[in-house]
């Protein structure tokens, strides 16, 4: 087992400490010194009581990608939080939905956690499961129209998959996310 040196390891948490801190002052909502103070305190002690385990792989942040990745992210949120609304408001309310399985194509933990977050964000879906070991999503859409909406629902989720990898994702899941793509569209 390797210790980690102080200065990379406060490097690494830094923006954790940070995040906390503005959660603190977000939930007290009343932004002061005291309330700055007391925050940087309790961050340091949850870090020093619970600490978490390092992210293996990290991530690299590609911009271009990643203002893409945003770019469709609010268009979506915009749709499809017009297409629920509309659901719940018309005369017969929701007419049909789903319970969708997708094969995930990537291994880290934190790019299924950011689809997983990306795809429950969006009204009218919400992640149910996600099998670690399978890299298997479960998740329950509306409106699902017919098999063909729901094939749709699915090869969406593969796009934010691939989205993600592309603004997020190491040369390998990127290698990865490819190789799948040539398999489907080999003959």
């Amino acid at each position: 087992m390797t210790v980690e040196p102080a200065a990379t390891r406060l490097r690494h948490q830094l923006p954790l400490v940070v995040w906390l801190v503005v959660v603190w002052m977000l939930l007290w909502g009343t932004p002061s010194w005291a309330n700055l103070l007391s925050g940087v305190l309790v961050a340091l002690v949850v870090l020093t009581v619970l600490p978490l385990p390092p992210v293996v792989g990290g991530a690299r942040v590609r911009p271009l990608p990643l203002l893409v990745f945003l770019g469709h992210f609010l268009v979506e949120l915009v749709v499809s939080g017009a297409q629920v609304a509309w659901q719940a408001l018309r005369p017969g309310g929701v007419s049909s939905t789903a319970i969708l399985r997708v094969q995930l194509r990537v291994d880290s933990d934190l790019l299924l956690t950011m689809v997983a977050e990306a795809i429950s964000l969006v009204p009218g879906s919400l992640v149910l499961d996600l099998d670690r070991e399978q890299r298997v999503m479960t998740l329950h859409v509306l409106p699902a129209r017919d098999l063909d909406d729901v094939r749709r629902k699915k090869a969406h989720v593969l796009v934010v998959e691939e989205r993600l990898v592309r603004a997020f994702g190491s040369a390998d899941d990127l290698a990865a996310i490819e190789r799948r793509e040539d398999r489907v569209q080999a003959p």
